[in-house]
Order: structure tokens, then C-alpha cells, then sequence
């Protein structure tokens, strides 16, 4: 029988959705009752505390979680919240938590959460303990031994099913498809669906140099377009990460695409029509060379972030609700809960913030991993091989050029 007392946790979700928030929710709510606490949700994210509004939770009992755990979506919902004038609205934040009387803090988010938590972990100075559980779709948070942030495995399971029923389309019909997957800044989760799936190609952001250019970009599509016609295969399928978008020059991005932002005044990447841009650029390519290849452009990404978890990601956030729990309640504070060889351990604030930049730090796809390494090796897309000999003439003959001609028009994307 759990010992009663007033003090109060709160669990607080910002960002977008992914796959899993509930089964966090769920089992920190279920062990910090068990535990003798009470527990309230904090709803919508972050907004209604930088207002003061002190109707903005609600309390939550083991009725009310008990079969959350493989809903999708989030029952406190979410939001990404940065005022004007934020630091003065952030003293309002504070102490809207300590009108509520919350002196345990759960905070489920990716990197703006986390660096939420930590700056409120260190205004509270004691008065509020403060843990963070890492939720992204994107898998850009560092964590140990490469483990995936929650919600990345259920996100990459959908995209594939997605992208192989459009592979199978593509291979009926003989067109090519270019789709852009969220994932904002980092290339895991395209390169991700792009491997499981057997996509054609797939293109990452961590490729790319700042202010790449739309020929350079396109010039590879165009490329893997040429050789797999070279291979007799008129269809195709590319998946783009959706970060590219922020490696062109935003100036000549503005002449394609109306650049929208979110509530952080950060560009909304996935209202970019990576693919639609990428497709004309291609076409302009390959008409001249009389090469007529149906191009589809296609995003996914919001199918994705609120779907149910598979059983990988509703065990993974069970374990980490209780361990957030279990770490707080044991007097810790300021650190992210994690998974490490089989064992939750928290990580502490101070290693995870880049000071330098004053933001946390990201995790990009490594490119000379394995795990990128394996993925390239299976592209069909241009190499320097593809430059001398047998395989040059073939190129050429199918692009209707001369061979020369062939290797100064292509040669700079390798």
C-alpha cells in the first residue's frame, strides 16, 4: 500500500508528436502513484504555462493511463511554444510551476524541450526536481551506445510500409518517385526508411555542404535516373531527408517555395516542397536529352508522428516513465533518463548542452559509420567508376551523349 503525501508530479510534452508519449505518460503516472505521489498533466506544451494560466492541468490516476500505452498521439497533447520577449515570460513560467504546487517535473520532448527542462532545472535552484524523457521522430538526440530516441522506430516501421507500396507503384507503372521524409535537420530517419525499404536512392542533408546548389542536388537524381535506365529499370524511387531544403541558399529557396515558420521562428522544413522543387529541376535535365521519365513528388512525415507505437517503442517509453520516476524520487535532478546496455541511467544536463552555441547538442547522421556506409553501398546512383571505361560509354549512349560530353555535364556530383 503506497504512502500518501501532497507532493506533485507534473508531466509536461512539447514538440511535436511521435509514437510512444503515452506509454511514457502512462507508467511514470502508474510509479509515481504507487509511490505515494500525486500526478497532474500539464496540457498543450509549454503555451498555457509561459500565460500563467493555472487551469492547465489536469489529474491523472492509474484509471486514466492504465491502456494508453499503445495509443498513438498524446493525451496532454503538445506544442511548440517560444514567446516574445521569452525571458520575461519565462519568470511567468516559473511561477506558474510553483503556484501549482509541482515539485516533481516530466518533461517528454526533443531538443527544445530538453532545453526547456534544463533552464527551468536551473532557475528552480532545488525548489523543483526536473528530469527529461527524449521523444523525437528525428533520432537527433545523443544518446549512448547509438540507441534511438523513442518514437524513431515506430516512425521508420510506418514510412517503410509506405515506401514499399510505393516502390511496388512505381515498378507497375515505370515512374519515378521523389519522397521527402521528415526529420528536420538530421538524415536518420530517411536514411532509415530509404535501407528497410530498398529505396533506389537517398539523399541526407549531412552530404551536403552549406549553400549547396539546386544543379548539384538534382544532378545526382538526374544521375541515378540515367543509370538505372542504363540497367533497363524506367522506374525508381528516391527518398529525401527533408533537411536539404536548409543547405540551399534561402534566397534562391524563396524564388521556388514560400518559406513558412513554426512557432520557434525556426523554418518549417516540412511545408517545403523538396520534392516537387528537386522534380522540375530534374526534368529540365533530362527533356533535353530526350529522356521523358514520369516524375511523382510525395511527402510523408505527419502520417508518421502520431501513429501507434510498435511493440519496440511501447516497451522502451514503459521503461523509461518508470525510470524517470525512480530517478526523481531518488533525489535526482537536471538529467535525461536513458537506456545504456540494457540498463536506465540518467545522463546530466551539462553534457548534453553545447555552450559554445548555448543550444543542446545534435546527433547527425555519421558518414563514415557503417550504418551510413551499408545504406550507400546499396544506392544505384553515380560513382567515379562510372566514369572510364565500359561504364562511361553505356552512361553516355543512354543519355544520348558522347562520352565526354557525359562526364563534364555529371562528373562534379561524385
Amino acid at each position: 500500500m503506497p504512502k500518501k503525501n501532497d507532493e506533485i508530479v507534473g508531466i509536461i510534452v512539447g514538440g511535436g508528436p511521435a509514437p510512444g508519449i503515452n506509454g511514457v505518460i502512462s507508467s511514470a503516472t502508474i510509479e509515481a502513484i504507487n509511490e505515494g505521489k500525486k500526478v497532474v498533466g500539464i496540457m498543450g506544451g509549454f503555451k498555457a504555462l509561459f500565460a500563467g494560466d493555472l487551469n492547465c492541468t489536469i489529474p491523472l490516476t492509474i484509471k486514466d493511463v492504465s491502456m494508453i500505452h499503445t495509443e498513438g498521439g498524446s493525451i496532454l497533447r503538445t506544442s511548440r511554444e517560444y514567446p516574445d520577449k521569452v525571458k520575461q515570460k519565462f519568470k511567468v513560467l516559473m511561477s506558474t510551476l510553483k503556484k501549482l504546487g509541482i515539485k516533481y517535473l516530466v518533461t517528454i520532448g526533443g531538443e527544445g524541450t530538453l532545453f526547456m527542462a534544463n533552464w527551468i532545472e536551473r532557475e528552480a535552484r532545488g525548489s523543483i526536481s526536473v528530469a527529461h524523457v527524449p521523444k523525437t521522430i528525428d533520432n537527433d538526440i545523443p544518446l549512448p551506445g547509438g540507441a534511438s530516441t523513442f518514437g524513431y522506430q515506430t516512425a521508420r516501421h510506418r514510412g517503410v510500409n509506405i515506401v514499399e507500396n510505393i516502390i511496388q507503384d512505381a515498378k507497375t507503372t515505370g515512374r519515378w518517385y521523389f519522397i521527402t521524409t521528415m526529420g528536420r535537420y538530421a538524415g536518420h530517419l530517411a536514411l532509415g526508411i530509404g535501407k528497410a525499404a530498398g529505396a533506389t536512392v537517398t539523399l541526407i542533408s549531412e552530404e551536403f555542404e552549406d549553400n549547396v546548389s539546386f544543379k548539384k542536388v538534382a544532378d545526382i537524381l538526374a544521375g541515378s535516373i540515367i543509370k538505372r535506365l542504363s540497367m533497363d529499370r524506367d522506374y525508381g524511387v528516391a527518398v529525401l531527408a527533408e533537411g536539404i531544403a536548409e543547405k540551399f541558399d534561402h534566397e534562391d529557396l524563396c524564388k521556388h517555395e514560400h518559406l513558412e515558420k513554426d512557432e520557434t521562428g525556426r523554418v518549417r522544413l516540412s511545408e517545403i516542397q523538396l520534392g516537387r522543387i528537386l522534380k522540375n529541376f530534374v526534368k529540365k535535365t533530362l527533356d533535353p536529352l530526350g529522356i521523358k521519365i514520369t516524375i511523382v513528388d510525395k511527402t510523408i512525415g505527419y502520417e508518421l508522428r502520431a501513429s501507434a507505437p510498435i511493440p519496440f517503442d511501447v516497451e522502451y517509453t514503459r521503461d523509461l516513465g518508470y525510470g524517470v520516476i525512480q530517478y526523481l524520487l531518488k533525489g535526482g535532478t537536471g538529467a535525461m533518463i536513458v537506456f545504456d546496455e540494457g540498463r536506465l541511467r540518467p545522463i546530466p544536463f551539462v553534457e548534453l548542452m553545447d555552450y559554445s552555441t548555448g543550444k543542446v547538442k545534435m546527433r547527425p547522421v555519421d558518414l563514415t559509420s557503417e550504418t551510413y556506409k551499408v545504406g550507400r553501398e546499396y544506392m544505384i546512383r553515380l560513382e567515379k567508376n562510372d566514369f572510364t571505361g565500359e561504364n562511361l560509354e553505356r552512361l553516355a549512349k543512354t543519355a544520348n551523349m558522347k562520352p565526354e560530353e557525359f562526364k563534364q555535364r555529371f562528373g562534379h556530383v561524385v
